[in-house]
């Protein structure tokens, strides 16, 4: 019960709808700018990508992480509380901080980003294309929002803040 006490009072109960669309769009919007920049590298390649990202972001993602949330069968930034709470059974949140989905969760939203912008580049230096520079232009927009601007903003809003070790917020103790 200890983690339980370290919940952030002043944090949201639930997120505005809107905020939730609008999060949900940005993701897909991520995830279909990467299929397309792995796409001009060979269609395969933009299979796997796709397939990747919805299967580690919206499934083992929210199997690892979300069932020891806070906001399980809660409407929290993206709404994944409530998605994860259709399908999973719910977990601990004392095992919220030390779980294996926090330990991947950098390395799966980075590769969002990192792996088109490498199949990008190699594209471009294939073949140019304003296009692909046009995709590299707004998955790069995309990937330093999402990892910067939005992630702050959402972090200093959420109950987890205290617990979660990915909180864009720091705290003065």
């Amino acid at each position: 019960m200890e983690n339980k006490m370290n919940i952030y009072e002043k944090g949201l109960e639930e997120y505005s709808k809107l905020g939730i669309i609008l999060g949900n769009f940005m993701m897909i919007l991520w995830i279909a700018l990467g299929t397309i920049a792995c796409w001009f590298l060979h269609p395969l390649i933009a299979w796997i990508y796709l397939a990747f990202a919805i299967i580690m972001v919206f499934i083992v993602l929210r199997k690892l992480v979300c069932i020891n949330c806070y906001y399980y069968d809660k409407w929290c930034s993206i709404g994944w509380g409530k998605l994860s709470a259709l399908f999973f059974k719910k977990g601990d949140i004392e095992k919220f901080g030390t779980s294996f989905g926090i330990k991947i969760a950098p390395f799966v939203y980075g590769s969002l980003t990192l792996i088109p912008l490498i199949a990008l580049i190699i594209s471009i230096i294939k073949g140019f294309s304003f296009y692909k520079v046009a995709v590299l232009v707004f998955l790069l927009f995309i990937g330093f929002y999402s990892g910067t601007i939005s992630r702050k903003k959402v972090c200093a809003k959420c109950k987890m803040r205290l617990i979660c070790p990915g909180s864009a917020v720091n705290e003065a103790k």
